[in-house]
């Protein structure tokens, strides 16, 4: 039985974090969804995506194959409904589809809404992260889900005795973890620390917390859960509640608070962001499919940004900004909470970041870390820069 998962239109609401990732590929807790439910259901999983993604993410379908949708977290209950379905069989939730298993299909005429007519239509509750916000508003269940997942049965690195830690029972190292003289507190979460990682001297670290493999927490860094730190990351200053996707920087000092930065990203020293209105009112952001603002819910939201976005030193970034795929945002006072992809500017106006230049940069950003900018990579870039011109024209 192969195992994949595919993108239904929540992929738009997840914009611009899914413009270069299926919705499959997002992190949130320590794992991706793909990877939670490879370690739930002990399979390889593949994903099925927007056609100009799929040279990047292959679907992989054979004659039997389990479909779920990409937006939905696996549950333990839940997870064995799924697993139990026969071919032919599928469920929904309400207009949504969940999962369904079938034979041979073509991954090109594939459409989730063809099957909701025949899809049994469930009562319990479903965990779908259909909006960017459910990333950082979900992260404390998934950083505990995902730990108990990894760590079970198994027994935690050795920490150096120099560093203070509260409620030890919660903390686990990861072969390769290095560091000392900081305090790390899991009473209010667990603490994962992946391999070959460091947290430097005089950090205070407050869970749940999820540090991605490689990756490096700088001196007297000031943590508060529930944040994930992706793998090939930097990060330093006061972060809150927020999610790295991995491959990005926040290595100095400034806010991040109820964010999501995506991979490939880099923010200035003493960038600050706004994560509550001064009114105290719901935090409105931009969406994509609509076209417009839409009214979060929360109290709490930052910033939003999509892969190898930038900023220079001391931006400000207002409450609920979102910022697209490689935007270069420099300059003194807010620019606008809406910043489309490929913009080069800030407060005082934007022109296009010109793709030739933006490739030059994405190239020797990535060279630093051992990989290499594809072809594959370019014409998917080369797609999002055409179909995000209509926003850098207005």
């Amino acid at each position: 039985m192969n195992l994949i998962l595919f993108d239904d239109h929540s992929w738009e609401n997840l914009l611009p974090l899914t413009y270069t990732r299926p919705i499959a590929e997002l992190r949130m807790g320590i794992l991706t969804i793909r990877e939670k439910w490879e370690w739930r259901m002990n399979s390889r999983a593949t994903v099925m995506t927007r056609p100009y993604l799929r040279e990047l993410f292959p679907a992989d379908p054979g004659e039997d194959n389990l479909l779920i949708n990409g937006s939905l977290l696996p549950t333990g209950t839940f997870a064995e409904t799924i697993c139990s379905l026969k071919k032919g069989e599928s469920l929904r939730k309400d207009d949504t589809l969940l999962a369904l298993r079938t034979g041979a299909f073509d991954v090109n005429d594939f459409d989730p809404v063809d099957y909701l007519p025949g899809a049994k239509n469930i009562t319990e509750q479903v965990h779908l992260v259909d909006y960017p916000w459910k990333l950082f508003a979900g992260n404390g269940q998934e950083i505990e889900s995902d730990y108990s997942l990894i760590t079970s049965g198994r027994d935690s690195e050795s920490l150096d005795k120099n560093i203070r830690v509260i409620h030890p029972g919660r903390v686990f190292a990861e072969p390769g973890f290095r560091g000392w003289d900081f305090t790390i507190n899991a009473s209010n979460g667990p603490v994962y620390l992946g391999r070959d990682t460091e947290i430097m001297e005089g950090s205070v670290i407050r869970g749940a917390f999820a540090l991605g493999d490689h990756s490096v927490i700088k001196m007297g860094a000031r943590i508060y859960g529930p944040t994930t730190v992706g793998p090939h990351c930097k990060a330093g200053g006061e972060i809150n509640n927020s999610i790295l996707q991995g491959y990005s920087n926040k290595a100095h000092s400034g806010f991040l608070g109820n964010s999501v930065i995506g991979a490939w990203c880099n923010l200035g020293a003493d960038t600050n962001n706004s994560n509550l209105k001064n009114n105290y009112a719901p935090v409105k952001i931009w969406n994509y499919p609509s076209g417009r603002f839409v009214d979060t819910g929360r109290q709490f939201c930052g910033l939003i940004m999509g892969d190898h976005s930038k900023c220079g030193i001391n931006t400000m970034f207002n409450t609920g900004t979102v910022a697209g795929v490689s935007a270069n945002i420099y300059g003194d006072g807010f620019p606008r909470n809406f910043i489309p992809s490929f913009s080069w500017g800030g407060a005082a106006g934007f022109t296009t970041y010109k793709l030739t230049k933006a490739f030059e940069t994405m190239g020797r950003v990535m060279e630093r870390r051992g990989i290499a900018l594809s072809d594959s990579d370019k014409r998917m870039f080369e797609h999002i820069f055409r179909e995000t011109e209509k926003y850098r024209s207005r």
